[in-house]
């Protein structure tokens, strides 16, 4: 009786060739995220003097950016991360650097600042879903595969609270354009160091393996298999959009300073990154289609305790242990969507919980200024909190069929081993 594997660490993931290059170019470019909202804000109140009209642009911009990522995806998918990411990539950047340039005199008007935001946000290229899928043709131990996920939540984590820091720090000296210049600096190189990385050779677009498996991988095995992690991902991004407005309304009506949120937000992201730790370091025996309601479910009565709290260093609490739920539950997520998805279309699927998540929050944020002017505080976290809850229960019913791979640890590649082509055969190359 053979003795069984030892259990993979983080570390197993960074033995991988090319893995630590990769990850880390990929973060250089997804640094541009975490900034690019303020940037963009900044620099249009600075050019036309209008809060509406940075709003305006802020809006639009995020817009076209989230509900177009499946598009970008596919483009992906399809021709490769080389193929369509360099192109992408560069045209963002030059739209971000025009966008800059127009903003960094005041007196550019409003509507003009507008059209560059839009276009811009329309070939944001889809890095974090480009490097989840990458994990997923290269990783065969699907517990390698759940830390390589979580360690890219975690980064996520530490990208969008360090990126307002980052920008803050560059309009010290400078005008708010230049950050948005460094967001196009970032994204160009970082890009385009990841698509050069040996890791990404090996990875064919889906062209070649419809040409290698002529009838396969055209559509997904089943839409109940997607739509689970989809429907949670869209709930997580509900509750976590409010949440924002939630904390400065509770700053307001306390009389704290408006510093209180970002503190607030910070605790958030600390807990989720101590869970997402945690999470990839465990090897589950519950499959990850049962523990994704749970998940949403913990992250929602945490939410709703928040809104009992009655002294901001309770409050601080409650929403890091409901930061606690974050990073696993949208990492859980991704995995489910990654073995939903056939041969060349991992960054589709990718892209759809990336998208869900993103709509999620800006609708959540929405739906908090509505409601919070009307209903008491701790009932608006208590809304917040129930729309997890409710997704994790609505995600129970719309669970798909058994995942591949989930009867052992090593995970056979789906298109044979002509998938794996790159330089090393078991290794030919992974969002806001």
């Amino acid at each position: 009786m053979s003795a069984p594997a030892p259990r993979p660490t983080y570390a197993a993931f960074f033995r991988i060739p090319h893995a630590r290059h990769t990850f880390t170019a990929a973060l250089i470019g997804r640094l541009s995220y975490g900034m690019v909202s303020l940037a963009v804000m900044l620099s249009v109140t600075e050019a036309t003097g209008s809060y509406a009209a940075a709003g305006t642009v802020m809006a639009l911009f995020g817009a076209t950016s989230v509900l177009l990522s499946p598009v970008r995806a596919a483009l992906i998918d399809r021709h490769g991360p080389r193929r369509a990411l360099i192109p992408m990539a560069s045209l963002y950047a030059t739209l971000l650097a025009t966008l800059a340039t127009a903003a960094w005199r005041p007196g550019t008007p409003a509507p003009a600042l507008g059209a560059l935001a839009v276009t811009a946000g329309a070939c944001t290229p889809p890095l974090g879903p480009t490097v989840r899928a990458l994990w997923g043709e290269v990783i065969e131990d699907n517990r390698v595969l759940q830390r390589a996920y979580s360690l890219d939540g975690i980064a996520e984590e530490i990208l969008f609270v360090s990126g307002p820091l980052l920008v803050g720090a560059v309009v010290q000296f400078a005008p708010p354009a230049a950050a948005l210049a460094l967001c196009a600096l970032l994204v160009w190189a970082g890009t385009l160091a990841f698509v050069l990385s040996p890791a990404v050779a090996g990875v064919r677009p889906a062209v070649a393996k419809a040409v290698a498996r002529p009838g396969r991988g055209r559509r997904f095995r089943d839409g109940r298999a997607l739509l689970q992690p989809v429907v949670v991902a869209a709930g997580v991004g509900l509750s976590l959009g409010a949440v924002d407005l939630l904390v400065m309304a509770y700053a307001t009506r306390h009389h704290h300073g408006n510093d209180v949120v970002a503190w607030v937000r910070a605790a958030l992201s600390l807990g989720s990154a101590l869970g997402g730790l945690l999470n990839g370091a465990v090897d589950w025996r519950t499959p990850a289609r049962a523990r994704l309601p749970l998940l949403a479910g913990g992250l929602g009565l945490a939410l709703a305790a928040a809104g009992l709290a009655p002294g901001l260093g309770t409050l601080t609490v409650a929403v890091a242990c409901a930061g606690f739920f974050v990073a696993p539950a949208l990492t859980t997520s991704y995995l489910i969507a990654d073995e939903a998805a056939p041969p060349g279309r991992r960054t589709q699927a990718g892209a759809w919980v990336n998208t869900a998540v993103n709509a999620g929050s800006a609708g959540g944020t929405a739906g908090a200024g509505l409601l919070v002017g009307h209903l008491p505080l701790g009932l608006c976290f208590a809304l917040s909190g129930t729309v997890a809850v409710a997704t994790g229960l609505l995600s129970v019913r719309q669970a798909g069929p058994r995942p591949r791979g989930a009867r052992g640890t090593a995970r056979p590649a789906p298109d044979g081993p002509q998938s794996h082509s790159g330089p090393h055969a078991e290794s030919s190359s992974h969002h806001g």
